[in-house]
């Protein structure tokens, strides 16, 4: 045993000082191995749509309703299955409308419970009670685990009827039941993966953050609406302007403004100051027509709107200048602009801006903010960083996220993996030397470190900082994955030709089998049941397009969860659930209200696509979970021996 062993078994041996102890954690971590494989889910491209993925993360992604169906389809009628279900996932709102309905509340709430009892038990047979324990909640906890538990058929009746009864006149059933049902939440499903996109588009991103900082297992493989609030949280100027200016484009400052706490007063004032007298529309905001805005809201959204992109596209320009590693000269627009005849000459026309009414532009140092802008930017900034929730949101993101994840067979990633037109890793050098494949999204996970925790030098972190906004806005990002972001030509410019955003070949070659496994290979699978799951570019299921690509070994799960893509897609994204017997993809219908789940029991319709089914259910053994407990089972057999040999001496 090398020195390094024994070191290790020492630390061991502070947690398990004694062969008993070990012996102990030996059984129960071999009997954990043997039980059901949980169900995962995973999700991408949310968008802001908090009242759709809070129902999502209520009803399991349908899981809950389809145990109800298994274990009470020959006892229930489809009525009081959807009243259970509802009652599961909204306990508080529909226990106020049983209430007024229900005359023999006493009868309803011990058969209501006993419903959930058996739903429980069902689902936490395939965790320890050690997992049970942490995963409780705090309410009625010892309760729940008494009821919960198994017992002999002759006195369980009765100790079961008397404790609910107990409960009932104390008037403690409804709290009981929604404990029970934030319980069966929390069991149904063992671990959530988000590939990408939590912010923009939708009103409520801060809302669905929330919900999963409460979640016990959960990791993110960041978007890139992701990464550029990541970069305005760590005081990334360039992302902060991009975080705003989609804001104010969509019309949707709810999550800025009442969700962090980011003061908009000082940009609305300079925005007034400088664009008040400007009656082009081309900054309109672009909003859904239920959520038109007045005249003067949409009038000063539209100056605050046009003031920011300006000083977005300055202090791009700024940043690539100072990053040429980056090759992105070909975006340095503004100091083309002829600003005698408000003209832009591109790949050999000349075109005519749109909107010529530009008074914050120097044209003869076109990239410098003014004074003013400068001081805008800093209180900007102060509100970005000193934002509580926004900080703790970040936070989140940064220590449960990555670039990647490999998890039992499945390769997640947002955006792309950069391709050559031959289907080859394309080499990257963005100032620190040639990096593909797999090489690559290590190198940006290790410089996103750098970025938050800002351990290293000033230099340093400067650089990890402009590396967000170029995997937010980059050609060879996997985030982005296009040859530009056209943000300019959109605004300024009315030719269709400039505005084309050309996707990296990888969306060419996610269809070939032979490429997909080329890059399962790289990240370590080669098993013929590795598959790649993907977001980033909507599946357009309404033209026929299929989010199976490549015969199975790609899934995009990117189906239009936003309402601003479900036009584009016709449906409401893609949930897709790896459970003990495999993977299967259901396809969701768009969720109409909260309202309307509680009081009309309306579920997310949805349709399912098997993808791999077992008749044999997986066990936890056979996971990646299961082989990390198999290697401490035989770190512990080690202790064992090294205590036996009295190389460790055992304590108590």
């Amino acid at each position: 045993m090398d020195k390094y062993q024994l070191k290790y078994l020492k630390l061991l041996s502070n947690t398990y000082p004694n062969r008993v102890e070990a012996s102990k954690e030996i059984v129960m971590l071999s009997s954990i191995l043997s039980l059901t494989k949980g169900a995962e889910i995973f999700l991408s491209d949310i968008h802001g749509e908090f009242e759709a993925f809070q129902h999502l993360m209520y009803n399991g992604s349908g899981i809950i309703k389809q145990k109800i169906k298994e274990l009470y389809a020959d006892e229930l009628s489809e009525q009081k299955i959807n009243q259970l279900s509802s009652l599961i996932y909204y306990p508080a709102e529909k226990l106020e409308l049983i209430k007024k309905q229900k005359q023999d509340m006493e009868g309803f709430y011990k058969q209501t419970l006993s419903y959930l009892i058996h739903i429980t038990r069902d689902f936490a047979s395939i965790y320890s009670n050690r997992k049970l324990r942490k995963l409780l909640p705090e309410g009625f906890s010892h309760i729940i685990l008494e009821l919960v538990a198994e017992r002999e058929v002759g006195e369980k009746y009765s100790y079961y009827d008397h404790l609910l009864s107990s409960v009932i006149s104390l008037g403690q059933a409804d709290q009981l039941i929604g404990e029970f049902s934030r319980f069966i939440q929390i069991l149904c499903i063992h671990k959530v993966h988000i590939i990408g996109d939590v912010y923009d588009r939708g009103p409520g991103a801060e809302i669905i953050m929330d919900e999963l900082m409460r979640l016990h297992s959960v990791d993110f493989q960041w978007g890139n609406h992701d990464i550029v609030w990541m970069g305005a949280a760590c005081g990334s100027e360039a992302c902060m302007a991009n975080v705003l200016r989609l804001s104010l484009r969509y019309g949707n400052t709810d999550t800025l403004e009442k969700g962090y706490g980011i003061h908009l007063m000082p940009l609305a004032s300079f925005a007034i100051e400088h664009y008040k007298s400007d009656e082009g529309i081309v900054f309109d905001p672009k909003v859904a027509p239920d959520d038109r805005f007045n005249a003067s809201e949409q009038w000063l959204n539209r100056l605050m709107h046009k003031a920011i992109s300006i000083i977005q596209f300055k202090l791009e320009g700024q940043l690539i200048k100072r990053r040429p590693e980056f090759k992105l000269e070909d975006r340095l627009l503004l100091h083309q602009v002829n600003y005698s005849d408000y003209s832009i000459r591109l790949n050999g026309k000349t075109h005519a801006l749109q909107d010529k009414f530009l008074p914050t532009i120097n044209p003869e140092d076109p990239y410098a903010l003014s004074s003013e802008e400068v001081e805008l930017i800093k209180r900007l900034k102060s509100s970005f960083l000193k934002s509580k929730r926004l900080q703790q949101h970040a936070q989140l993101l940064f220590e449960k996220g990555s670039m990647y994840t490999v998890t039992n067979q499945n390769l997640l990633y947002h955006g792309c993996i950069p391709l050559t037109a031959e289907g080859k890793f394309k080499e990257v050098d963005l100032g620190k030397g040639k990096k593909q494949g797999k090489a690559l999204m290590d190198f940006f996970d290790q410089e996103m470190t750098v970025a938050r925790s800002g351990t290293k030098g000033s230099s340093e972190k400067s650089y990890a900082l402009d590396l967000i906004w170029y995997l937010w806005a980059g050609p060879l990002s996997p985030l982005f994955g296009k040859d530009k972001m056209a943000t300019f030509e959109r605004y300024f410019l009315n030719d269709p030709e400039v505005q084309k955003e050309v996707k990296d070949h990888y969306y060419t070659y996610r269809d070939n089998p032979a490429s997909c496994e080329m890059i399962l290979k790289e990240f370590g699978l080669d098993n013929d049941d590795a598959v790649i799951l993907n977001g980033h570019v909507p599946v357009s299921v309404k033209k026929g397009e299929s989010p199976v690509k490549a015969g199975g070994r790609l899934v995009v799960i990117d189906g239009g969860f936003a309402k601003a893509y479900q036009q584009q897609t016709g449906i409401a994204g893609y949930t897709l659930m790896h459970n003990a017997f495999g993977r299967q993809l259901i396809a969701q219908q768009p969720f109409e209200s909260r309202k309307k789940a509680i009081v009309e029991e309306l579920d997310i319709a949805y349709s399912e696509t098997i993808l791999n089914q077992s008749e044999h259910k997986q066990k936890v053994k056979d996971t990646e979970d299961g082989i990390r407990i198999s290697e401490k089972i035989s770190d512990l057999h080690e202790l064992l021996n090294a205590y036996a040999s009295g190389l460790l001496r055992e304590r108590q």
